[in-house]
């Protein structure tokens, strides 16, 4: 049996591409379980009503999910991806039945390092993946499709969970559909193919001699030193940190305005669904006028949304609110990847990017622990106003400190 070769582009890379996609799908729809009710099960199954202790699986699940991001992307470069990838999927194995039965919030803690770890590995490995087979022309494009499948995925499994838990209760119907969505992504990684020689391939297609940088120099060139990669890791923490304000704190928020548990599923559902669809526009248009403003207004965008929501009181403003933060987030979440792609060398793309998805998802962490503490002192519309400002406060790091990296391709292999 000869060896397949090696080709860059989407076209040649067609079918594989469009298989992690699907399994992206499935990554994103474990996440959805819990957006709609995990904070109504907190409440009313174990009685806990300080916010900060309401928005403790957040934490759990943010720092274990960052941690993970930093180490799939060495061990993508160092065993290969789809080891990683089939790796995340059987750690995910057993969520969905803790979810179902867990005793105490103590287990409900468990399952969410537990999802973490699965969702660091697999989310990151099928980014890895995708901007190996896409090469560097089509680079926002991929990664607009590949959010669009998780994020698209995580609204209607909140949207779904949200339905089934109104009809028959929090637990355990909607963690059901868990059972499915583990063994159709552990089975379809199966069929994956290994894409490390793609990344070897574009590495070789750079003729300037880049010296190897160790693990310590990439995290701080890609953290602090280097304006591109400091600022994009930046605004992935602050997009991550209203994320999870809004996993945990919107939930809490409109059930207090009175709204149903159904219409609280659409609320949950409607900002991953724009964010989710947006995407597909988003990261091919950043091809075309560029990473920086696009990821600047963006951010800004939320930040208006977000405002919006802590301004509200009824479900429409709500809804217009959440669909605002779907659409800075879709400006901003693809684009992110990809300018991380054109700055960093294919040969240590894949540890870059883990170090970026450690920052941006260390973001859940600190949103949960911001919000749940200024919630707990201020109360929740406080709490949802100030990561409204630290997100408008972000957008205009990205506009002094960053410059584009859409035309830096071609020069920033000399680096």
């Amino acid at each position: 049996m000869t060896d397949r070769p090696v080709q860059l582009g989407l076209g040649p890379n067609l079918a594989q591409f469009s298989l992690l996609v699907v399994v992206n799908a499935f990554v994103g729809a474990m996440v959805g379980l819990e957006r709609t009710i995990l904070p109504e099960i907190a409440e009313q199954e174990f009685q806990l009503a300080a916010h900060a202790a309401v928005l403790s699986f957040i934490v759990a699940f943010g720092i274990s999910k960052a941690l993970t991001n930093y180490f799939a992307g060495r061990l993508s470069d160092a065993i290969g991806r789809k080891r990683v990838l089939v790796a995340g999927w059987a750690i995910a194995i057993p969520v969905p039945l803790l979810l179902m039965w867990a005793p105490s919030w103590s287990w409900i803690l468990v399952v969410n390092v537990l999802l973490g770890v699965s969702q660091g590995l697999t989310w990151s490995t099928t980014v890895i993946m995708k901007i190996d087979l896409a090469g560097p022309a089509r680079r926002g494009f991929a990664m607009g499709l590949n959010e669009a499948a998780g994020y698209g995925a995580v609204a209607l499994s909140a949207l779904a969970t949200g339905y089934i838990a109104a009809a028959h209760g929090l637990r355990p119907e909607p963690f059901y559909l868990g059972i499915g969505y583990v063994t159709l992504g552990l089975g379809l990684s199966l069929f994956v193919r290994e894409t490390h020689g793609h990344a070897r391939k574009e590495a070789t297609d750079h003729h300037a001699v880049i010296g190897k940088l160790s693990q310590r120099a990439l995290f701080v060139r890609t953290s602090f030193t280097d304006p591109n990669l400091s600022s994009i890791s930046q605004a992935g923490l602050v997009n991550n940190l209203n994320d999870g304000m809004a996993w945990g704190l919107f939930p809490l928020f409109f059930a207090s305005a009175k709204l149903s548990l159904e219409q609280i599923a659409w609320l949950a559902a409607i900002y991953p669904a724009v964010w989710g669809v947006g995407q597909l526009f988003t990261g091919a248009l950043s091809d075309r006028i560029g990473r920086k403003w696009l990821i600047a207004t963006g951010m800004w965008v939320q930040a208006l949304g977000i405002a919006l929501i802590a301004a509200s009181v009824s479900f429409t403003p709500f809804a217009c609110g959440a669909a605002l933060l779907g659409i800075g987030t879709a400006m901003v979440y693809p684009t992110l990847l990809a300018a991380i792609g054109d700055v960093a060398h294919a040969s240590w793309r894949a540890s870059a990017v883990g170090i970026y998805r450690l920052w941006r998802d260390l973001g859940y962490a600190f949103g949960a622990l911001l919000a749940g503490l200024v919630a707990d002192a201020l109360g929740v519309g406080a709490a949802i106003w100030l990561v409204a400002v630290v997100t408008a406060a972000s957008g205009l790091v990205v506009a002094v400190r960053m410059s584009e990296t859409l035309r830096s391709m071609a020069t920033i292999s000399s680096r």
